[in-house]
C-alpha cells in the first residue's frame, strides 16, 4: 500500500469546502448580531423576506455560477434582465397573452446567450469583451422600446405579484421564491449529476486538459452562456413581477451583484471549483446586508456597496490562501489516504 496527500483545511475539512463554510458562518453571525441589535429582526420571516426581495438575483446568480465555473464571465446579465422587463411590459400593454410573452422572453434570453457563447468560442475572443458588447447591445435595445418606465397592469401578472404562499403562522413567501428554488435544484442536479455539469467543472479547471480528455468543450462553453442568458431572462420576468413595470434602467449593476454573490459563495473566479449552495448563501449575505442597513435607518444605501466591496476583498484573499500550494499556509495540514499499490487485489 502507498499513500497520497489530500489537502485539508481545518481538521477533517477539505479545503474546497472552507469558503462555503465561511460564508455560512458569516450569514449566521450577521443574523445573530442583527437579532441582538434590532428588535424584531431575529425572525424566520426576515430570512424569507431576503429570499422574496432577491429571488430574481438568485436566478441570475445561478446562471452566472455556470459561466464562472467554466472559467468565463458574463457582464450582460443586468442588461438582459432590463431588456426582458421592457419586452414583457410593452408586449403585455399591446394585448399579448402573458404566458406567450414569458415564453418569448425566455427564448430571446437564451438566444442572446447562445450567440455570445458561440462568438467567444469560435472566434476565440475574451468573454469580458464579448459580454461587454452584449451588455451595451441589450441596454441599447431597451431604449429603442421606450425611454420611460412602462407599467404592467396585466391581470395575470398582477395576480401573481400579489399572491403569497403561506408556510406557517406569520410566515409566507411569494411564488417567485418557489421558482427560484426550482431553478436552484435543477441547476444543482445538472452540475453534480450530469455529463454537462462534470464537463463544466473540467473545462473551468483546465480547458486544455478537458480537450485532451475528449470532452465537448465547445458545446459546454456555448451551453453555459445559453444557460446564463436564459436565467437572466427568467430573472427579468421575476423582476417584472416584483416591480410590475419595465424600465431601461432596471437592474443597473446587477451583473456585479451576481458576480459578488458567486464569489462570496466560494466559487473561484478562475473556474473549476464552487457550489450552487454557496451561491445561494452569497445572495443571502448580500440581502441580509441590505436588511441590516434598512433596520439601522441612519446609514445611506451606499453602505451596502461598501460592505460588499470589503467582503469581496476578504473572500478573494481567502480563495488565494486556500488555492496556494505553499506548505506553510496558516493552520493547514494534510492527511494521508491509503492508495492500493499497483497490481494489488481489489
Amino acid at each position: 500500500m502507498t499513500s497520497r496527500t489530500v489537502p485539508t483545511g481545518w481538521p477533517g475539512i477539505p479545503r474546497k469546502y472552507v469558503p462555503v463554510l465561511v460564508t455560512a458562518g458569516l450569514f449566521v453571525a450577521m443574523f445573530v448580531a442583527g437579532g441582538i441589535r434590532y428588535q424584531g429582526f431575529a425572525t424566520g420571516q426576515i430570512v424569507l423576506n431576503v429570499f422574496i426581495d432577491n429571488a430574481f438575483l438568485l436566478v441570475v446568480a445561478v446562471g452566472m455560477t455556470f459561466v464562472i465555473l467554466a472559467g468565463g464571465i458574463d457582464l450582460s446579465v443586468g442588461s438582459v434582465v432590463a431588456l426582458s422587463t421592457m419586452i414583457t411590459a410593452s408586449l403585455l400593454n399591446d394585448g399579448w397573452n402573458a404566458y406567450a410573452v414569458i415564453l418569448l422572453v425566455l427564448v430571446i434570453g437564451g438566444v442572446l446567450g447562445l450567440g455570445m457563447g458561440a462568438i467567444i468560442h469560435y472566434f476565440e475572443i475574451q468573454p469580458f469583451i464579448v459580454t461587454l458588447a452584449g451588455m451595451f447591445l441589450a441596454r441599447g435595445l431597451c431604449y429603442t422600446i421606450g425611454t420611460d418606465s412602462i407599467p404592467i397592469t396585466n391581470p395575470t401578472f398582477t395576480t401573481f405579484a400579489q399572491s403569497a404562499v403561506p408556510l406557517g403562522p406569520d410566515l409566507w413567501i411569494t411564488p417567485s421564491v418557489l421558482i427560484g428554488a426550482v431553478v436552484v435544484l435543477v441547476a444543482a442536479y445538472v452540475l453534480h449529476y450530469t455529463r454537462l455539469g462534470r464537463t463544466v467543472y473540467a473545462t473551468g479547471g483546465s480547458e486544455q486538459s478537458a480537450l485532451l480528455m475528449g470532452l465537448p468543450v465547445a458545446r459546454t462553453k456555448i451551453a453555459v452562456y445559453t444557460i446564463s442568458g436564459f436565467c437572466s431572462a427568467l430573472g427579468g420576468v421575476l423582476l417584472s413581477f416584483y416591480m410590475l413595470s419595465g424600465y431601461g434602467l432596471h437592474a443597473v449593476g446587477m451583473e456585479l451583484d451576481a458576480i459578488a454573490a458567486v464569489v462570496i459563495g466560494g466559487t473561484l473566479l478562475t473556474g473549476g471549483t464552487g457550489y450552487l449552495f454557496g451561491t445561494v448563501l452569497g445572495v443571502l449575505v448580500l440581502g441580509l446586508i441590505q436588511t441590516i442597513i434598512s433596520f439601522e435607518g441612519t446609514l445611506s444605501s451606499w453602505w451596502t456597496r461598501i460592505f460588499i466591496g470589503v467582503l469581496l476583498f476578504v473572500f478573494i484573499v481567502l480563495q488565494r490562501l486556500i488555492g496556494t500550494r505553499r506548505t506553510g499556509w496558516p493552520r493547514l495540514r494534510s492527511r494521508r489516504v491509503p492508495v492500493p499499490a499497483a497490481g494489488a487485489d481489489d
